[in-house]
Parts: C-alpha cells; sequence; structure tokens
C-alpha cells in the first residue's frame, strides 16, 4: 500500500511540473537558440585555464540576442575538472572535442551550475568515474522532475534538439545552502564551488578559481551576460536572488575574469547591470506595494524603459516573470 501511495504521489507531482511548465507563458521565438547550429569556440584564459562559449558570443551579446550556454574546463596535475555538460550530444562532443584539443587527462570532476538542462542534460555521456557535482536542490529536482524539466527545455529551445535523450544521472557530491567545496586539482588548481543560496533558481551553484594568472568566476544564469540582457528570474524567486547576487558581485574584484552563463566573456563591471537592474526593480515594486497598486497596475507602471536596451527577452522576462516575482515577495514581505 505504501509503494502505490509512493507512485501515485510522484505521478502527481511530474503531473504538476508538466502543467506548471505549461502555463508558462511561451518566449517571442522558439527556439530561443538552436542547439542543432551552436558551434562552440575555446577561450584560453590563462595557463590550464579555458572557458567554453558559442562562436557568436563576441558579436552578438551586446546586441541583444540570447547566446547559448556558456561553459568551461579547468586542468591540473589530477586531471581536468569541467564546468557544464551542456543541453545535447551534440553540444557535448564539441565540448569534449575542446577538452581533448588541450589535455588527454580524464575528466575527474563535473560541475553543473543549474538543474536547467542546458546546463546538465549531458552528464549522462560523462565517463563512468567522472565525479558529479550539484547543489542540493538540483540533485533532489532533477531526480524527481527530470521529464518535467525536459518538456519545459523542449518548450524553450524546440523538439529534435537531443532534448529528449538525455538520461538522468544523479550526482556524486552535492553542496548545502550557504556552503562550498574547494578541490585542489593540483598544479595550483584550487577550485572553490560555492552554493549562497537562490540567486536565480534554488540550484545554483558558482564556481570561483582564484589563480596567481588570474582569478574566474563561472557565473551560471544568475548572471546571464552583460547589458542589456536582463537576469531570467523565472523560478518564482526575487529578494534572496537579489542578495545572494550582491554577495556574489562584492566577492570578486575588478581585475577578476567573469565567464556569464549565457553570454561574452567579461568582468566584474560587465556584470554590474544586472545588479543595477535587480536593485532598481526592488525599488520600483516597493514603491509599488506601498502605494497598494495590484499586480496589472504594477506591471503597467514599472516598465523599467531604461533597461529596456535592445534585449530581444526583455518584454517576455520583464513583465511574465521578473515584475511578477518581485511583487509576490515584496508584498509578502511587507505584510509580516
Amino acid at each position: 500500500m505504501k509503494k502505490i501511495n509512493l507512485i501515485l504521489m510522484i505521478v502527481l507531482m511530474l503531473l504538476l511540473v508538466q502543467h506548471t511548465y505549461a502555463q508558462m507563458p511561451m518566449p517571442p521565438e522558439v527556439p530561443i537558440w538552436d542547439a542543432n547550429k551552436v558551434t562552440l569556440k575555446l577561450h584560453k584564459i590563462s595557463d590550464n585555464v579555458y572557458a567554453v562559449s558559442p562562436s557568436t558570443t563576441e558579436t552578438e551579446t551586446t546586441k541583444g540576442i540570447p547566446q547559448a550556454t556558456s561553459a568551461g574546463f579547468i586542468v591540473g596535475d589530477k586531471g581536468v575538472l569541467l564546468i557544464e555538460t551542456m543541453l545535447s550530444k551534440r553540444l557535448y562532443d564539441q565540448l569534449y572535442k575542446l577538452i581533448r584539443s588541450v589535455t588527454p587527462k580524464p575528466i575527474v570532476y563535473a560541475i553543473n551550475t543549474s538543474d536547467h538542462g542546458d546546463h546538465c542534460f549531458g552528464n549522462y555521456l560523462l565517463p563512468k568515474e567522472t565525479i558529479l557535482i550539484q547543489n542540493e536542490f538540483c540533485k533532489e529536482n532533477l531526480a524527481k522532475n527530470y521529464d518535467g524539466i525536459k518538456q519545459f527545455m523542449i518548450m524553450l529551445f524546440g523538439k529534435d534538439r537531443g532534448i529528449e535523450q538525455s538520461v538522468y544521472r544523479p550526482a556524486d557530491l552535492t553542496i548545502a545552502v550557504n556552503q562550498s567545496l574547494k578541490i585542489d586539482l593540483g598544479g595550483g588548481k584550487i577550485v572553490e564551488i560555492i552554493n549562497v543560496g537562490t540567486a536565480q533558481s534554488p540550484a545554483d551553484l558558482f564556481v570561483f578559481l582564484r589563480d596567481s594568472g588570474k582569478n574566474v568566476l563561472w557565473a551560471g544564469n544568475p548572471f546571464i551576460a552583460e547589458s542589456p540582457a536582463i537576469p531570467w528570474l523565472f523560478d518564482g524567486y526575487f529578494l534572496e536572488p537579489v542578495n545572494n547576487l550582491n554577495k556574489i558581485y562584492n566577492m570578486i574584484g575588478d581585475k577578476d575574469i567573469v565567464v556569464p552563463g549565457h553570454g561574452r566573456i567579461t568582468n566584474k563591471a560587465g556584470i554590474k547591470y544586472t545588479i543595477d537592474y535587480v536593485e532598481a526593480l526592488k525599488t520600483n515594486v516597493e514603491n509599488a506595494v506601498k502605494k497598494g497598486l495590484t499586480l496589472e497596475e504594477t506591471k503597467a507602471s514599472v516598465t523599467m524603459k531604461e533597461y529596456d536596451k535592445g534585449y530581444e527577452l526583455f518584454n517576455w522576462l520583464h513583465f511574465n516573470f521578473n515584475v511578477p516575482n518581485a511583487y509576490k515577495d515584496i508584498k509578502q514581505n511587507s505584510a509580516k
């Protein structure tokens, strides 16, 4: 009887997840970017430290054109630490080929900075001996909702992009909220994997390399890209991300390199646009709540045109997700 109840509970949860995703407003164009057309490019940041991003990021990021997922890897004496495994086999294979163009060393660790499929759906292609690292929520959510997340990814990126073939692979190590893990790869490469809590979603991780050459932060989805991109706060949270985005922003130095989740390589100044946007949104929505405005009245008044600088997804994100989530959190907080 207990087994039947557990099965029914799991089925209901999957149906709920799929229903939630089905109710989400569709983006202006599907696919947002086409995984069947993306070509990944290798960027050497310093000795044995590499970023990987779509070949279009240099020319299209500042034009406001959404970019596919960025990744990276670090080579130490003990082997390779990989950041992200991408959306599909086609993209994973490109990433793997770029690693092998640099080193024959084994992929000892792989890190997912998010539970969104474009960061983790290639996990099933990793070598069996690779240690897969996620935060605790990420592992739990993928285990419970993999099929629902697949449907969400198909909604955003289209059918027949290799998403359907992905198979769930559980993480080997997890990091709890407000905890971090340091990995010594040897050769002076010590990598810190940081879980500050929700910065876009509860599944976020940040990867920070303090290196004698250059410090490098892989920022994942919380810092999508530099201007004119705005954050994708569609996981239902706002106040916690504002605080945690600031924690990470204040942690890094002006000369540190930042690899955003979906844009060209930048620095601290390059991601300040995200900080400025969320702080301005917080102030505007707080004022709207103080005036007693409804959500629809708030959406009509908090247009923030000064941040609408050509990002193709601005209206979809700002009015469907960012403003409503800010309103929900701020109104609940003001009622306490």
